[in-house]
C-alpha cells in the first residue's frame, strides 16, 4: 500500500502553465506506475498520463486530448510524480488524482488501488 498527496493546484487562466505534485510514502516508489487521472463534474473519471518502468527503461504515455501540453515525470529519490501542464484549457478544469499500483491496466482507473485525494484545476478563459 501506498500513501499519495497531490499539491499544486489552482485557478489560472487559459493558456497558463500548472505543475502538478504527488509524493508518495513507501519505499518502494519505483517499483509502481503512477499515473494522474482527472474528473470534470458530473463526468466520470478519464486518464490523463502514466509512467512506469520496464527493464530499466521508463515510459510515458499520455492521452490524446494532453499530447504535447502535459508532460508526467517522476523523481524516485523524492518518491514524488509530477505533471507539467503546458498552454491550459479550459476543458482542462477537473479534479486532478495521482494513482499508483503495482500492474494496473495503464489507463483504466479501476485497476489502480491507491489514490490521493485530489487537487482542483481551474483554468477560466
Amino acid at each position: 500500500q501506498v500513501q499519495l498527496v497531490e499539491s499544486g493546484g489552482g485557478l489560472v487562466q487559459a493558456g497558463d502553465s500548472l505543475r502538478l505534485s504527488c509524493a508518495a510514502s513507501g519505499r518502494t516508489f519505483s517499483n509502481y506506475v503512477m499515473a494522474w487521472f482527472r474528473q470534470a463534474p458530473g463526468q466520470e473519471r478519464e486518464f490523463v498520463a502514466v509512467s512506469w518502468s520496464s527493464r530499466s527503461t521508463w515510459y510515458a504515455e499520455y492521452a490524446d486530448f494532453v499530447k504535447g501540453r502535459f508532460t508526467i515525470s517522476r523523481d524516485n529519490a523524492k518518491n514524488t510524480v509530477y505533471l507539467q501542464m503546458n498552454s491550459l484549457k479550459p476543458e482542462d478544469t477537473g479534479v486532478y488524482y495521482c494513482a499508483a499500483d503495482l500492474a494496473p491496466a495503464l489507463g483504466v482507473a479501476r485497476t489502480y488501488r491507491n489514490w490521493g485525494q485530489g487537487t482542483q484545476v481551474s483554468v477560466s478563459s
